[in-house]
């Protein structure tokens, strides 16, 4: 009996650590420092979203999980999400308060995809450019 406590205490400590290691990986895995990389462009909101919208794979190979500095006019504010001309949705790591509505901001940020039913730009890991 005693080895078989023995065996099942192990393998419990191993789910365990397997379990923690794939939550790690899974909740911050993805994340990089943005503000260290390289941007791939500048731009405004209108342009990007021409282009997603005229030719939208194209834009996926340019953009996609790619840094980029996006400007435009903040149309909503929601905590940690910020609505650039209606169009871009740009999640912020933190919540800045210096960003109100109706201000034209300069935002940098990973492109996560295109909802073409919609017609948004998705961004995460967003801050504030200087």
């Amino acid at each position: 009996m005693n080895k078989k406590f023995k065996i099942i205490g192990f393998l419990i400590v191993v789910i365990v650590i397997i379990a923690f290691v794939s939550y790690n990986y899974i909740m911050h895995g993805g994340e990089r420092n943005l503000a260290a990389e390289e941007t791939v462009c500048t731009t405004c909101s209108k342009n990007i979203s021409e282009e997603f919208t005229t030719n939208t794979d194209g834009a996926n190979k340019k953009y996609l999980d790619k840094a980029i500095a996006i400007s435009g006019i903040v149309t909503a504010v929601t905590g940690k999400e910020i609505v650039l001309d209606n169009s871009i949705i740009c999640n912020l790591k933190e919540v800045d308060a210096t960003i109100k509505k109706n201000q034209k901001v300069t935002l940098k940020g990973r492109v996560v995809g295109y909802d073409d039913l919609m017609g948004e730009i998705k961004l995460d890991q967003c801050f504030k450019a200087l």
